[in-house]
């Protein structure tokens, strides 16, 4: 079972309520991140709301986690500008492709609002992206963490078309990058269900730009 703490909901409704105390850099035009600086409560609680109610179902399952996926050895802050945006688009767009899976309809319900608002920060994303730096290329220390990402969605895909991913097996590629655990999609999608937060202050942290250290 995956456990996470408070302080990063703690830390993202802090920067909400106290958001007008900094100066912001304004951004150029073509690219809309201001708005992610200092996420505003409603959708801070949609989204601790959902990750409560995945964790109850949790706890009436037999899915037995250990997933290190999202576990890393450095900061989002030691990144480059463009790096940061291209690391949260790459953990949201995991992050909404598990939150499309099948799921018990109280659990579908609830993940609506938080689905909405993480595919919207990753179109504000990606659009930074196309206008910004089109060209940018991922530093050796991004490369390794996006293949990593690509390749759990890659999982996903494949277990959602029923080509046995799903299960214990994985193909020598997967193995590779996940071992020693064999990771499920369940287990997948529990990472990044539960780690959300840790992606929320990745995405505070690219729309802060040179701010964020």
């Amino acid at each position: 079972m995956l456990h996470l703490g408070f302080t990063p909901l703690l830390a993202l409704v802090l920067g909400a309520s106290l958001g007008a105390a900094f100066p912001q850099n304004a951004l150029k035009k073509s690219c809309s991140l201001s708005k992610y600086q200092f996420l505003v409560p409603h959708e801070l609680k949609a989204v601790q709301k959902m990750k409560e109610q995945f964790e109850d179902i949790m706890l009436l399952s037999d899915r037995n986690c250990n997933t290190r996926l999202f576990h890393r050895k450095w900061n989002t802050a030691e990144l480059s500008v463009p790096d940061r945006v291209m690391l949260v688009e790459a953990e949201l767009d995991l992050a909404t492709a598990m939150l499309v899976l099948p799921a018990a309809p109280g659990f579908a319900e609830t993940r609506q609002r938080p689905l909405a608002f993480l595919t919207q920060a990753r179109e504000d994303l990606r659009g930074c992206m196309a206008t910004e730096a089109p060209s940018h290329q991922p530093s050796g220390k991004l490369r390794h963490w996006l293949q990593k990402l690509q390749t759990a969605k890659k999982m996903v895909s494949q277990a959602s078309k029923g080509e046995g991913v799903s299960g214990c097996w994985l193909s020598p590629e997967l193995t590779r990058l996940f071992s020693p655990l064999q990771e499920t999609t369940g287990c997948l999608e529990a990472s990044a269900i539960l780690h959300l937060f840790q992606v929320l202050n990745d995405l505070r942290c690219a729309a802060l730009r040179e701010q964020c250290t």
